[in-house]
């Protein structure tokens, strides 16, 4: 199975990086891949075997979901292996280079949508997640 992959290269400091992607009150800001939805609220139990709940939404309040998963592995401030709620591998990797932190994530493919527009729709949430922790 041929696994999605984003990147992202964030002009910030590791420990920072890492903190606003796993704080649920830095999630919420940037946990979403256009305008017209958000993340209304977020819960994390950062160990192996807790979850994350990411409440995403239309703002227009048309339709929302609850993206989470169960926590496999966590190594901190280097990578996190999580098992998606539909039973997906993610894996979130975490690198710090002289300047800047890069983040890579990698998962298996949802069935539903076309590969291209998963790749896209992530890509656009870790862009938003760049956008917010370099602000």
């Amino acid at each position: 199975m041929q696994l999605i992959t984003v990147q992202s290269n964030i002009h910030a400091p590791l420990q920072k990086v890492w903190e606003y992607f796993t704080n649920p009150q830095h999630v919420i800001n940037w946990n979403f891949a256009m305008p017209e939805w958000h993340c209304p609220s977020a819960t994390n139990q950062l160990e192996v075997g807790g979850e994350f709940h990411y409440t995403m939404a239309a703002r227009d309040n048309s339709m929302s979901f609850d993206f989470w998963g169960t926590y496999q592995k966590i190594e901190k401030e280097k990578n996190i292996e999580i098992l998606l709620g539909d039973g997906r591998s993610m894996l979130v990797t975490f690198e710090m280079t002289d300047a800047t932190t890069i983040i890579t994530e990698k998962f298996e493919p949802e069935k539903e949508n076309p590969v291209e527009m998963q790749q896209a729709g992530w890509q656009m949430i870790l862009d938003n997640f760049k956008r917010y922790v370099e602000q």
